[in-house]
């Protein structure tokens, strides 16, 4: 009997704190938590490098853009 009880309060116990846990937070801030990394972890320097590269490909894209439209005047000659 007594150990139905208190399997009983633990699932209750754990019940209660995951319902507080899960209400409490909308969810997890990955940016917050890789600023509080320290500056030569892996993770926070990957992070940073993945908003690099994301910069310069789209820099990329816009300088592939102007040149593969030329200008109204401007005919491309063909290779025959």
């Amino acid at each position: 009997m007594r150990r139905l009880l208190l399997a009983g309060a633990v699932v209750v116990g754990v019940g209660l704190c995951a319902t507080r846990c899960v209400c409490g937070r909308g969810g997890i801030d990955f940016e917050a938590m890789i600023e509080r990394m320290p500056e030569n972890s892996r993770p926070k320097w990957m992070f940073r490098n993945i908003s690099a590269i994301r910069a310069n490909t789209e820099r990329i894209l816009e300088l592939l853009d102007t040149e593969s439209n030329p200008a109204a005047g401007e005919r491309l000659g063909t290779v025959a």
